[in-house]
Formats: structure tokens, C-alpha cells, sequence
């Protein structure tokens, strides 16, 4: 027997909100906050159709507070959201901080605003800032602060009556403190606040209270880089990693919470100096979620092999995978080994970004990149482009994303953002 079965869920919060009538512009909202509805299909009763699927259909990995995923700046936007081992630059608080290090500044400021997923919602948006201050020759300091808006939502009751308005937010503090160890290499950490507040404590389906979903999270990071030589050309390489958001799950009640986005991402970059004035560089990066994937249930009902009766939710019930209803230090080693499809499907869990920039005369910049993600695992692609000046205190960057494949059905399409960057250092120094 062939039974399929499929379950629209949202990407984003498991808050399981019902659209009914009192909450039917909250539900539309949220849904337009997710990057899109997927369908999760089940396949069961035939352990050989479970086999011939398995690692072949959509089985995303979901998790609390996606925007902290979201590239904040234009540079790496237009990079294809590579940024834990280009250049060190304003914005390296969010892509790996231990680049700070290594900053030729005392203090800076970066400002980034982003409206998201333009083409379906005019008022949601990613506003980013970010600061360093050097303390002596090998420390650094750090902070950042990103604020997710998704505009003004109208509460009603069954009957359409007014209930008020509420705005839903998340934002995320952090802080970072980044040494050298050595003329080439820099370790970072970063601590951070995140809160998440999506209904004001509006009661879902008419009984269970919400609450403001709060987490904190640390990230651990390094940086190595130095000179080389290409064909004559002088240069640099360096590679970097990040491990950003180990923290405690988040939850919108009290039964119900969720992994944050636990992350993993490796990189490495070149950058060759053509002459006095041109310069290109590359980079390319992996990215990985370190979070439990879904397991494969029997379906409820289903009679078992060993004549038991499946409920289709209970870890006994697991065709393939692992129980993912664990610590998150146990989530995070389990993350690379509990693929319902095994080896070819922990491979599909891996993202990956190549980036190009060239300068001229280290005024004037050209961006390029690509981002790729497997169609059973979120299926974002697409490229990047933008372009970026450099005046004597400040810094302007802008970059566009083009979705591969269908533009006109991708919720990405149109997605632009706009940065700044200051040199404090520069403008006290005038």
C-alpha cells in the first residue's frame, strides 16, 4: 500500500496558530514571514517506497527565530552570503568577530536596513547595527543589535469586532570580545539576547496563552590569515569558521519550545592585488545547521512488523531517523548522523556560497555570489550582485538577490539592501 499524506506547515516558530476567524490576519501575517509553506510527505505501510524515498523528499529543518540567518549587509549580500573569511570589515560581528581583530581602525559603525520578502509584504524589515572599538594592538571589542519588524497587525474576535493592534518584533543583542594569539590568527566570542514576541500574548485558539519567546546564545569563533604570492602577484588568503547560536530552545508557551538556529559555517578567501589600483578577490563557504533533522514516522494506525500499532508521533514509532526531542548539546553531535536518508541526505543538509569582489583604486567595489541550498531542504537559490563606494570616513554599500529558477514565484525576489559604514576614527580625527 502507497498511502501519502501531506501536512502544510509553516517554516519558522511550530507556533500553531489556526487560522480561524479571530486570528485570520495574525496566521496571514506569520505565513507571509516564513520564507514559504512547505508540504512534508509521509510515506508509509511499504518499507520499500519508505527506502526508495528516503533523503528524496522535502524535510526541512525548522527552527525558532530564522531571521538570526538572515545576511544583514549589503557586502556579503552581494557576496552570496559569504562572510565568515572575506576581509575583516564593520559588519564582522555578525559573520565571525574574531576578524575584528584584525581591523586597521580603532573604532567603527555599521548601519544595514533590508526590507524582506518585498514581493509579498510591504512592512516587514531587517534593521542591523554593529560597532568595534579596539583596545590595544590584539584585543577587540564588539556589539550588535538586529531588529526584525513585521509591521502592524489587527486583532478581531469570531464575530470581526476590534481587539486592538499589535506590532510583532524579535530582536538580538550581542556583545563580543576577539584577541590575537598571533601575528596570523584571532579567536572571538560573542554573547547574545534574543527575543521574540509574535502575538503580544494573544491567546491561541481561543484558551492557551502566548508568551514572548526569550533565548540566550553564545557564538565561538577564528580567523587565520596571511600574505601570499601568485604568478608574481602579491596577495593574501585566509580562512575562517563560526559556531553561532548555541544556546536554550525558545518557546512561544510554556510546552512548546523549540531549537534556535544553531549553526556551523567554514570558509576561505583570496585576494590577489592586480597593480596599485585593481584588486579581486574570491571566497567560498559552507554553512550547516547543527540541529536534529525530522525523523520518518509510521503513520498512526499503521500496523508495525512486530504487530503493534503505530500513533505516528512516539520515538517508538520512528521508521528512520533519530528522536529529535533532545538536549541541545546532544543536538548539535547528533545533527550530523541522524539524516532519515543517511549519508546522501546529511549531504543535502549542507549549503553552500561562493562570492567575488573587485576593487578599483580601494574606492569603488563590484559584487557577485551565488547561494545554494538543496531543494529538499529549504531550496534557496540564488544570486547576488551589488556594488559598494569608499569615501574618506564613510562607506556605502548596495546589493539586489535574483532567485535562480522560477523569479516570479520566489518569495526573495526583489530583495535589495543598503549599508553604511563609518569610520570613527577618521571623522575625530577632522
Amino acid at each position: 500500500m502507497n498511502n501519502k499524506i501531506e501536512l502544510n506547515q509553516f517554516v519558522f516558530l511550530n507556533l500553531r496558530l489556526k487560522k480561524n476567524d479571530s486570528m485570520n490576519k495574525l496566521s496571514t501575517k506569520i505565513l507571509v514571514v516564513i520564507f514559504s509553506i512547505i508540504s512534508i510527505h509521509s510515506i508509509a505501510q511499504n518499507s520499500d517506497t519508505y527506502d526508495q524515498t528516503l533523503g528524496q523528499e522535502l524535510n526541512a529543518i525548522t527552527t525558532s527565530v530564522p531571521f538570526l540567518m538572515i545576511a544583514p549587509d549589503s557586502r556579503s549580500g552581494a557576496m552570496g552570503d559569504a562572510g565568515v573569511a572575506i576581509s575583516p570589515d564593520g559588519y564582522s560581528q555578525h559573520w565571525n568577530s574574531s576578524k575584528l581583530a584584525f581591523v586597521n581602525q580603532s573604532m567603527g559603525l555599521s548601519i544595514s536596513y533590508t526590507p524582506w520578502l518585498k514581493k509579498l509584504v510591504d512592512d516587514i524589515n531587517l534593521a542591523y547595527v554593529s560597532g568595534y572599538y579596539r583596545l590595544d594592538e590584539n584585543q577587540t571589542l564588539g556589539a550588535g543589535l538586529r531588529y526584525f519588524s513585521m509591521g502592524n497587525i489587527n486583532f478581531t474576535d469570531e464575530n470581526g469586532g476590534p481587539l486592538g493592534s499589535f506590532a510583532p518584533h524579535e530582536f538580538a543583542l550581542d556583545g563580543s570580545y576577539n584577541r590575537k594569539l598571533s601575528e596570523n590568527f584571532a579567536l572571538g566570542i560573542v554573547g547574545r539576547f534574543i527575543l521574540s514576541n509574535l502575538t503580544g500574548g494573544t491567546g491561541v485558539n481561543g484558551s492557551e496563552q502566548t508568551q514572548a519567546g526569550k533565548s540566550v546564545a553564545v557564538d565561538i569563533n577564528g580567523f587565520y590569515t596571511r600574505p601570499m604570492k601568485v604568478s608574481g602577484y602579491e596577495g593574501n588568503w585566509a580562512a575562517g569558521f563560526n559556531l553561532s547560536n548555541i544556546g536554550a530552545k525558545l518557546g512561544y508557551t510554556e510546552d512548546d519550545k523549540n531549537f534556535i538556529p544553531t549553526n556551523l559555517k567554514i570558509g576561505a578567501a583570496g585576494t590577489i592585488e592586480i597593480d596599485a589600483y585593481n584588486s579581486i578577490s574570491a571566497t567560498f563557504e559552507i554553512n550547516k545547521l547543527l540541529v536534529p533533522t525530522p525523523p520518518v514516522y509510521w503513520l498512526s494506525g499503521d500496523t508495525l512488523p512486530n504487530g503493534s500499532i503505530s500513533d505516528g508521533i512516539s520515538p517508538e514509532y520512528i521508521y528512520a531517523g533519530m528522536d529529535n526531542d533532545v538536549s541541545i548539546a546532544q543536538g548539535m553531535f547528533q545533527s550530523f548522523y541522524d539524516a532519515p536518508g543517511g549519508f546522501k541526505e546529511e549531504m543535502q543538509e549542507i549549503a553552500y556560497s561562493l562570492g567575488f569582489e573587485y576593487w578599483y583604486a580601494k574606492q569603488f567595489a563590484v559584487r557577485a555570489g551565488y547561494f545554494h541550498e538543496n531543494q529538499y531542504k529549504g531550496n534557496r537559490k540564488y544570486f547576488t550582485a551589488g556594488v559598494g563606494l569608499k569615501m574618506n570616513v564613510f562607506g556605502l554599500d548596495f546589493s539586489y538577490l535574483i532567485p535562480a529558477g522560477s523569479f516570479n514565484n520566489s518569495p526573495l525576489s526583489n530583495t535589495w539592501r543598503f549599508s553604511l559604514v563609518f569610520d570613527l576614527e577618521a571623522i575625530s580625527n577632522q
